[in-house]
């Protein structure tokens, strides 16, 4: 199989859809791999590196998505690169085509690109493990963004995470209690912050609970989800329905009761958002401010940790990746259930894919 690894045309976004030693498994089982000059740049990795493992490295995206049978990206594709797609071909990445626009679930239907959404591939007991080795980093890196925006030249309160002796530290508002939330409580608490935890499943609660001492556990009820928003210096929304947008948790009259210049992170942007009054930013303009409260919902927040996060991407797509290439894609959606569960468009058909209701929050 022609697989093709373009340079990623969105701002701020480093990563790249395989590594070397990716391209290096692709080809030893008989496939070719074409990779676009500099593609590998952001993540550390060289044109010279990608043919020492087996590609040819070719210098314009025409040519890549030209000569692609399977095209392996990270962020969704813009709508010229969709018309770049030959008809016909497959496209795999992290695509969340749930809040793309219209106009690009149209084009890929029209051209019968097969849309594998590797975000979306579950596994037997209901795990994503793409989905949730970046959420992983995501969830990290919530607590190092969330110190520097409470910072007053950021427009923030002044003040310190973890407080000192005297002075108490930032009151921390999690809602849901999955990988991000959970990576985001550990460091939080690495830096001293006061933790509240938020979510519907009582199970996940008593993990979190279990796992972290010295945190406050809360079913995620309006009623509860209100009284954490008032006292919040930084609140964090983290809610995920796999294979559907997220629900909108924290309606905009919770907004304007919190404290001025507080912190609002819409870790769920990328799915639509989880806050009434969250739309998505960019790494150069992160964050505005609504209700006065300073808001930051950035979608492709491991996109500036390239390395660590291509590494990470590819060591969970892998094996779903291998398979695609090897047995090619209507066998291996055929034969593996979890891979099907990817699949969003297929020969001009939508698959499991639900459409956003909030026409502000569809994303490019």
């Amino acid at each position: 199989m022609n697989i093709g690894i373009p340079k990623e045309q969105r701002p701020f976004e480093y990563r790249v859809g395989l590594s070397p030693a990716a391209v290096q498994m692709l080809t030893k089982s008989g496939n070719k791999c074409y990779v676009e000059h500099e593609a590998g740049l952001g993540a550390g990795f060289s044109d010279w590196e990608y043919e020492q493992a087996g590609a040819r490295v070719v210098y314009t995206p025409h040519e890549v998505f030209g000569r692609a049978d399977l095209l392996i990206k990270v962020a969704r594709p813009l709508l010229e690169e969709i018309n770049w797609l030959r008809p016909g071909s497959a496209l795999a990445g992290l695509l969340h085509l749930n809040s793309a626009r219209q106009d690009k679930i149209d084009l890929l239907l029209e051209k019968e690109i097969t849309a594998i959404a590797l975000e979306q591939i579950q596994l037997p007991d209901g795990s994503v493990p793409v989905r949730q080795s970046l959420a992983q980093i995501g969830g990290l890196m919530v607590p190092q963004i969330a110190a520097r925006l409470l910072q007053n030249e950021s427009g923030g309160k002044g003040i310190l995470i973890g407080g000192i002796v005297g002075v108490p530290p930032a009151e921390v508002i999690i809602i849901g209690a999955g990988t991000v939330g959970t990576c985001a409580t550990q460091a939080f608490l690495g830096l001293g912050a006061h933790v509240t935890v938020l979510d519907i499943d009582f199970k996940a609660l008593q993990r979190i609970h279990e796992r972290f001492s010295g945190i406050v556990t809360m079913i995620a009820n309006p009623i509860n989800i209100s009284k954490a928003c008032n006292y919040a210096d930084v609140l964090v929304g983290a809610v995920l329905v796999p294979g559907e947008r997220a629900p909108i948790v924290v309606a905009r009259e919770m907004v304007n009761k919190m404290k001025p210049r507080a912190i609002v992170m819409d870790i769920s942007i990328d799915e639509g958002g989880c806050i009434e009054t969250s739309r998505p930013t960019t790494h150069d303009q992160p964050t505005f401010i609504e209700e006065g409260v300073i808001h930051y919902c950035v979608p492709n927040i491991p996109g500036v940790v390239a390395r660590t996060a291509t590494h990470a991407y590819i060591n969970a797509a892998m094996p779903f990746i291998q398979e695609l290439a090897d047995q090619g894609i209507e066998s291996a959606m055929q034969r593996n259930h979890s891979i099907y569960k990817g699949v969003m468009t297929h020969q001009g058909k939508t698959f499991h894919l639900a459409r956003l209701q909030t026409t502000n929050r569809v994303r490019d």
